[in-house]
């Protein structure tokens, strides 16, 4: 078991879960039902995924098995872009649920601050990034009308109404957090953010630990989590597993430079989600908090190697890669 942290709901989550981004729906449940075994109470998932269905066969065998309960495990998913419009937000909740075979969700996160034209379930699903044939054919991305704080309401119903414990926020800048907090009646816990050594981000972090929000980091390795999928800055950037400065600290306090980079972050409180299909490092992962405690200047050093650069960047999805968004 990792390190936990009490979310400002109460709720204990655990700083270290298994991402189920970019794992195939071939493997996926077995990859899910062996990292429950090993230890793995939280499981980061997303209707854009494609695995939803498999990630709860996983859950469900071991829960079948003994190996868990359901009340032991922290199971997240998120809330789409084309299912912003507030009488669209519960029903994709509920196909999740249906999907994972689930009566509620630990923690559901609005995905992305953009709302794309609804796209109904018979016609495609999960979605994607067109909504619809001419507009893929366009290479076009079309907006719905809906305000961010009106999704965010249709979000606290869902609390309301026991679907989930716990709503959050995921790829918000410092200004959409602070908006938030000033509409919501139930506090987001989590924002779930890009985090790595290359993007810091550490005013926004600042800013949520003062609000009492909890920081969950994706793509923890920065560049490596962009290689596979052709992302252009991704295969010109020095990956960190390679950095001088993380190698130098991780053969100071012999463990992997993976586990440098996840253990910076979660001894400055911040939980993380990377997924591995090997299970050696599954564990690693997990084990983090045992296997090395840094310095403060080892936090320092890795800190300093910020550089602000992005590789999930939702501007070059309606700039760079589509000529035009409505």
């Amino acid at each position: 078991m990792s390190e936990t942290v009490t979310l400002n709901n109460g709720l204990t989550m655990p700083l270290v879960g298994l991402g189920c981004w970019k794992i195939s729906p071939d493997i996926c449940a077995e990859q899910v039902y062996e990292a429950i075994k090993l230890g793995y109470r939280l499981f980061d998932g997303a209707c854009d995924y494609g695995n939803e269905k498999q990630v709860g066969d996983g859950i469900r065998r071991a829960i079948d098995e003994g190996i868990v309960k359901r009340e032991d495990l922290f199971v997240v998913s998120k809330l789409w872009n084309t299912y912003h419009d507030p009488k669209h937000v519960k029903l994709a909740l509920q196909r999740t649920l249906d999907d994972m075979k689930l009566e509620y969700l630990d923690l559901y996160y609005i995905h992305f601050p953009l709302a794309f034209k609804f796209v109904p379930f018979e016609e495609r699903y999960p979605p994607g990034f067109y909504t619809g044939a001419e507009d893929a054919k366009k290479g076009i991305l079309t907006e719905e009308k809906v305000a961010l704080i009106d999704t965010y309401r249709a979000m606290e119903e869902l609390v309301d109404e026991g679907l989930t414990k716990s709503i959050g926020i995921s790829n918000y800048a410092g200004a959409l957090v602070q908006d938030t907090l000033r509409g919501c009646r139930i506090k987001p816990v989590c924002l779930q953010i890009e985090h790595h050594p290359y993007l810091t981000q550490e005013k926004l972090v600042e800013y949520c630990k003062l609000n009492g929000i909890q920081v969950v980091a994706y793509s923890s390795f920065g560049p490596q989590s962009f290689v596979d999928i052709d992302q252009k800055l991704a295969k010109h950037t020095p990956p960190l597993f390679d950095h001088p400065v993380i190698k130098k600290i991780a053969q100071e306090h012999k463990v992997t430079t993976s586990q440098v980079i996840l253990r910076w972050a979660t001894q400055r409180g911040i939980a993380v989600i990377p997924k591995s299909a090997h299970k050696g490092r599954l564990l690693g992962n997990l084990q983090i908090d045992q296997a090395v405690t840094l310095t403060p200047k080892d936090l320092e050093e890795i800190s300093s190697l910020n550089k602000n650069l992005r590789f999930n960047d939702t501007w070059d999805w309606t700039i760079s890669k589509f000529p035009s968004f409505h």
